[in-house]
């Protein structure tokens, strides 16, 4: 689109939304296509991995579950494209805080970290609230019909549970920007796409991390596609990038660690024999 020369015309503000709605489109179907379609391409590449690290072993999804999943996540994409019109219509007013040029790499980092820390924590408690007698139907409920999670289950929400999933962002920023805080552009663009990655593993329903993962004092922090899966078949584990809100209050499955090492463990069915030629 075009936009109008003069920025006091209401034509150039309405050129600018849509500019901006169309990029909020682009850029969240863009993301969701990439990272979910190249993880499912590497599990059908590497199928013999992808199916001895399978999870849930006696289900799998359905076409219908394909289908419901894809529709529903061009939902979640709408509803991202008007955050995200928001945070760039609020960044040109000058409410959200955020310079698109170059910045320092210990800038990006530890930028980078807090937000994933924050979202983090954002997502444990919010997804609490969602498992609540009173919320899970209107909010949740479609999400866990994905019982057996694959790389497209990443989106598949209702349109509240969307906007609650994608309200952290612009909270996130107004908060900051209260405190004078001007966000870089790419610590936000390198928390979305970590997201995004993170999202799309953790409802791989193969095992993704090597074994030992949930051994080692320097790893087991880090959930794991177990982690998440298990939430799927049992309710548990409400946390997203770490382990850390379920242990502290209780919330992780008792057998979590054990379920990731029968899964990682598990030994490939060797091939059968062919039979000598006669």
């Amino acid at each position: 689109m075009l936009i109008p020369a003069d920025p006091s015309t209401l034509d150039y503000a309405m050129a600018r939304v849509a500019d901006h709605f169309m990029f909020g489109i682009y850029f969240d179907l863009s993301r969701y296509l990439i990272a979910a379609g190249a993880l499912t391409a590497l599990l059908l590449i590497f199928r013999g991995f992808a199916e001895t690290r399978r999870i849930q072993q006696g289900r799998r999804a359905s076409r219908a579950d394909y289908t419901r999943e894809l529709l529903s996540s061009m939902r979640t994409v709408v509803v991202y494209a008007f955050v995200t019109l928001a945070i760039l219509v609020g960044r040109e007013t000058g409410v959200i805080l955020m310079k698109l040029q170059q910045a320092s790499l210990w800038t990006i980092a530890w930028q980078f970290v807090l937000i994933v820390l924050a979202h983090d924590a954002w997502f444990y408690w919010a997804h609490r609230a969602m498992h609540s007698k009173r919320l899970f139907r209107a909010t949740h409920l479609h999400h866990h019909k994905s019982r057996t999670p694959t790389p497209w289950t990443a989106y598949s929400f209702t349109m509240t549970e969307a906007v609650i999933e994608v309200a952290f962002v612009p909270l996130f920023l107004l908060i900051t920007s209260q405190l004078g805080i001007a966000y870089a552009g790419f610590a936000i663009l390198y928390f979305i796409w970590h997201q995004m990655i993170r999202n799309v593993m953790a409802h791989a329903g193969s095992e993704l991390f090597p074994a030992g993962w949930v051994d080692n004092p320097w790893t087991d922090w880090i959930a794991t596609t177990t982690h998440h899966d298990l939430h799927h078949s049992s309710g548990h584990n409400f946390g997203f990038y770490f382990t850390w809100w379920d242990r502290w209050m209780g919330t992780e499955h008792p057998r979590y660690r054990e379920a990731f090492r029968a899964v990682t463990t598990r030994q490939r069915e060797p091939e059968p024999a062919l039979e000598p030629a006669e």
